[in-house]
């Protein structure tokens, strides 16, 4: 979301849509010669730019200048195991790829111009993950700028982990099984410092779940606090919409938090992928499947 009114959004099949006044309307394409493509992240700078990451194998990135009338291929690996989970920006235009491991190791690429070039990041350069240890392509927030300089990641499957800063710590949300762990994470900052961090999870074999599936950190991670009452079920996504206000969403259902995360309110059954704040703005959207998108009424 660019702002109130430009959104854009990806899927399968190689559809992108697009829409320049708030929702009301909006224009689907196919992506031509990726027509089987799974678009499972999106990142739209303006109403002509935008990023768009094809999962696998081969792996593609692919950025558009015109809307969406072209669309230039400006990544792809075909490495034997390759799959793409999610990206994010940085406002300077340095940008981020995850991936699950290959031969063990996380797979990762950055981009210093928006993403129109990228550069694959030395194998020998990223943590060794534990067997069954990866990544969920389910709303592309599982990575996340920490500040204006770093980025943090979670790692989901049958070890859920904290990558910050070259390490991976422990974390307590469910895991041990290969539907299980984290799936998104959310920062507040204030300046340059870090308030808070959000993860959610569960697991999404068995999606209404309430146990161990959502925890917040005040310390970068070092703790960390269960909510008195947490989301109702797995969840895919989180995002802040102020200092004290949340909202996640996931195959369950949607929750929010009024009071930094403590506890959490179901507002909605219905099914949703991702959801997120405009960049500039206020505005909440969620997204989920078969192009359902909805805007989030707050009382």
């Amino acid at each position: 979301m660019v702002n109130d009114q430009i959104l854009w959004v990806s899927g399968s099949n190689g559809k992108v849509g697009k829409s320049l006044d708030g929702g009301i309307t909006w224009v689907w394409m196919t992506v031509t010669g990726f027509e089987k493509t799974d678009f499972r992240d999106i990142e739209a700078f303006d109403e002509k730019t935008a990023v768009i990451m094809g999962i696998a194998e081969p792996a593609y990135i692919l950025k558009t200048f015109n809307g969406g009338e072209s669309w230039k291929l400006v990544y792809t690996d075909s490495t034997k195991g390759i799959f793409l989970d999610a990206m994010d920006f940085f406002p300077d235009g340095r940008g981020v790829v995850i991936g699950d491991p290959i031969n063990s190791r996380m797979y990762m690429a950055r981009t210093i111009d928006n993403g129109s070039n990228w550069q694959r990041t030395d194998f020998n350069k990223l943590p060794v993950l534990a067997e069954g240890e990866a990544f969920f392509a389910s709303s592309g927030t599982n990575v996340r700028p920490l500040n204006y300089e770093e980025a943090v990641i979670v790692t989901s499957g049958k070890k859920s982990r904290l990558y910050l800063r070259g390490k991976l710590t422990d974390m307590p949300i469910i895991q041990g099984g290969e539907s299980t762990g984290a799936n998104s994470i959310t920062i507040w900052n204030r300046g340059n410092k870090v308030e808070k961090m959000v993860v959610v999870g569960g697991d999404f074999s068995k999606d209404t779940l309430k146990q161990h599936n959502c925890f917040y950190s005040t310390n970068l991670g070092k703790t960390w606090i269960a909510p008195k009452e947490g989301p109702h079920g797995y969840r895919s996504c989180v995002e802040f919409i102020d200092k004290n206000t949340l909202i996640t969403c996931g195959t369950s259902g949607v929750d929010i938090s009024t009071d930094g995360a403590k506890t959490w309110q179901l507002i909605s059954p219905k099914s949703f992928h991702v959801c997120r704040i405009a960049k500039a703005g206020s505005a909440v959207y969620l997204a989920g499947s078969n192009g359902t998108v909805a805007r989030l009424k707050l009382p």
